[in-house]
């Protein structure tokens, strides 16, 4: 396989989706139960997770979708830099403060930032460019989860050194056909690895969360008559997956939306990822798992079949995209014609991965 500079391959002054992924040392289950020491270290999944929810809420980058593995980190990401340039300069700084607080708190959260170290921090409009740039940047919120997750699972170790490989393997999504086939590839990870029977109890994934929001979701008042203080009172909290992009974005405008008031505080901004309803998503993602396990796959629901007409995608051919989607797709995923446009204005002549568009995407 060719190698690519991150930059032949993220474009982070537009907007663009990535696969990114993440390896521990030598693939040693450093996240799981490792199979030579006998240790289970499941508890480090719920690190990576708090901390991408923490990062959703500073960065300009919409997580799409992540699952959590024992030997490595699949993360769904798309960048904002047009939701990062309407932030005003005092938002940069809280936000850049959040990530490196110059103080913490006994339990050790940040501290709220004193308006002197916020104006420091602005004092420099250089400064304030670089770092606002930097909260749209993939690399940056990579950096930012992996250090932290590696710092701590080292102190627990009482060792130093590497824990994850190196830096983290980024993927360009070129299309709405490569991202459902994407997205469902990520959320299916532990069924292909056999560490869970269904999605539903696929732990420390998106669609996890996604599904346990919607079973969570009931009316927290039962009274027919509504006070001014039981309406407060009665104010549930975020959802658990608050911080992940809606799965929904079939009546977004082509254009970036802008982030909303409830979005401001654990995510980058309200716009989905997928022409389909999450009903449709979950509904195909466990039609495809089940498949996935089962020793004679048939052939495809009816009822699903539309689904993947309206994105082009080929039905007979969805399984063994899905199945084989790590193996047969490289450094950008898209329609044939999608990565022809990609390497054009990239200044190349093709990307690998053309036979197997064919066939996955028609």
């Amino acid at each position: 396989m060719p190698a690519y500079a991150r930059k032949e391959i993220v474009d982070e002054a537009v907007v663009g989706i990535y696969h990114c992924v993440s390896r521990c040392v030598r693939r040693a289950f450093l996240c799981g139960v490792d199979r030579y020491s006998g240790k289970n270290f499941d508890h480090r999944k719920v690190w990576v997770r708090d901390r991408l929810e923490e990062l959703a809420g500073i960065f300009a980058i919409d997580i799409l979708g992540f699952s959590l593995m024992s030997n490595h980190i699949h993360v769904l990401l798309r960048n904002r830099p047009d939701v990062s340039r309407d932030w005003s300069d005092e938002d940069v700084a809280r936000r850049w403060y959040r990530l490196h607080p110059w103080r913490r708190n006994e339990d050790g959260t940040p501290a709220e930032p004193e308006p002197c170290e916020l104006a420091a921090i602005q004092a420099e409009p250089e400064r304030v460019a670089l770092l606002r740039r930097r909260l749209a940047s993939l690399s940056w919120l990579m950096g930012s989860l992996c250090e932290p997750i590696a710092r701590r699972a080292n102190r627990e170790d009482r060792c130093t050194g590497r824990f994850f490989e190196g830096r983290f393997k980024s993927q360009a999504i070129v299309d709405e056909t490569a991202l459902l086939a994407c997205s469902i590839y990520v959320d299916l990870n532990p069924i292909r690895a056999c560490v869970a029977p269904t999605p539903e109890t696929s732990e420390f994934t998106a669609a996890f969360e996604r599904i346990a929001a919607r079973r969570e979701a009931s009316p927290v008042v039962a009274d027919s008559v509504m006070t001014e203080e039981n309406v407060v009172a009665a104010k549930p909290p975020p959802a658990r997956d608050a911080w992940l992009s809606p799965v929904a974005d079939a009546d977004a405008p082509r254009e970036a939306k802008k982030p909303s008031p409830k979005a401001a505080g654990n995510r980058a901004s309200d716009r989905g990822f997928l022409p389909l309803t999450l009903d449709e998503y979950l509904q195909l993602l466990d039609w495809t798992g089940r498949a996935i396990r089962a020793d004679k796959r048939g052939a495809i629901p009816a009822d699903l079949r539309p689904i993947l007409e309206r994105l082009q995608v080929n039905a007979d051919a969805w399984v063994d995209t899905v199945d084989r989607y790590g193996r047969i797709f490289r450094r950008a995923v898209g329609r044939v014609s999608s990565l022809a446009a990609l390497a054009a204005r990239r200044g190349k002549c093709w990307y690998q991965g053309v036979t197997a568009s064919k066939l996955a995407f028609g």
